[in-house]
């Protein structure tokens, strides 16, 4: 026997309140929407990685040069002018050695004008050895940097020696030869006695020198040169003391010769910081004066028939070494600057 069954009846989408109808709507409408927007962005991905790259030559109004490529877009291929505008580059830099155009420095950064002050000792050598004794002297002098190695410097120098013992003894008996003890006791003339004396140089040249880095403090240089020398020969004795106690001496001889000279030598140079432009020095020159010998009374031809010509023809050279040929060295320390 069959029972009624009672079923509540299945709901449907047109049964749905109108609400939930329209909500159904709008979600499968957006979902199909999100899709369809999905698929586009994809396939604009594909396409950007596949297509060729742009060639920015062909864009208008862009200039980019390249010494390795010959096919980019020049100012002329482009229409316009970047000098006229005023946004031409600036010229490639140099990192070169610095380069200078003033007053006071040559094209290397060197200084144009140099100088220099030094004093040390004066030393004779050869024939000079017999009759002088070391002593000091002293530099001065200025000229022109052509660059950082080669200058010309004008030179003065003062170069002071003393007379050696065998020198004054000599010189004593010469003047003493014919004050003979006789005409002294009648006070005729007046015997010598401490004789002293000195001799010096001076002198104006011009001195060619070449210089040259060792480290960035140390550096040497050579030098030669040549001028005009004045040497001068002063004996003398005492004569009592001044105010102050101190000894005075009188000239009693006096001899100059002037003679043309060259020189040359070497030196060391120092500075203490890297750019510095004073740098001290050390130098060591040889000086030869080219004196003209002169006849005149020595102790080896006083008694001679050609020395007592000489006094007779009231020769009064007693010392004739002035004019001989002279050699010495110098070594002076100083600046530079």
């Amino acid at each position: 026997m069959l029972m009624n069954q009672s079923s509540t009846p299945r709901p449907s989408f047109f049964n749905l309140p109108a609400l939930c109808r329209v909500s159904a709507i709008a979600i499968f409408a957006g979902a199909f929407t999100f899709g369809a927007a999905a698929q586009q962005s994809m396939s604009q991905l594909v396409a950007s990685v596949t297509d060729k790259p742009l060639d920015l030559a062909t864009v208008a109004g862009v200039n980019y040069s390249s010494s390795s490529s010959s096919n980019l877009a020049s100012p002329a291929n482009t229409g316009l002018d970047l000098s006229a505008a005023g946004l031409q580059p600036p010229p490639r830099r140099r990192y070169g050695r610095p380069r200078y155009n003033d007053n006071q420095h040559n094209a290397d950064g060197s200084a144009k004008w140099t100088f220099v002050v030094g004093a040390g000792m004066t030393a004779p050598v050869g024939n000079t050895f017999h009759y002088l004794n070391t002593s000091y002297g002293a530099q001065f002098g200025g000229g022109r940097n052509f660059n950082k190695n080669f200058a010309v410097l004008a030179q003065f120098d003062f170069d002071r020696f003393g007379f050696n013992g065998r020198t004054l003894y000599n010189q004593s008996a010469l003047y003493n030869y014919y004050c003979t003890p006789t005409l002294q006791a009648q006070g005729a003339c007046t015997a010598v006695s401490q004789l002293d004396g000195n001799s010096h140089v001076w002198s104006f040249t011009v001195n060619p020198t070449y210089s040259f880095s060792i480290t960035d403090s140390f550096g040497a240089y050579a030098v030669v040169g040549g001028g005009y020398y004045h040497k001068v020969a002063n004996f003398t004795i005492p004569v009592g003391t001044n105010y102050y106690g101190q000894p005075v001496s009188a000239n009693i001889d006096h001899y100059t010769s002037n003679a043309p000279r060259v020189n040359g030598g070497i030196g060391l140079t120092y500075k203490a910081g890297r750019f510095s432009s004073e740098r001290l020095f050390v130098e060591a020159r040889y000086v030869l004066v080219d004196n003209s010998q002169r006849f005149g009374l020595t102790v080896s031809n006083i008694n001679s028939t050609a020395g007592q010509a000489y006094y007779n023809s009231n020769g009064t050279n007693y010392y004739p070494a002035n004019s001989n040929r002279t050699t010495y060295t110098t070594y002076k320390a100083g600046v530079r600057f």
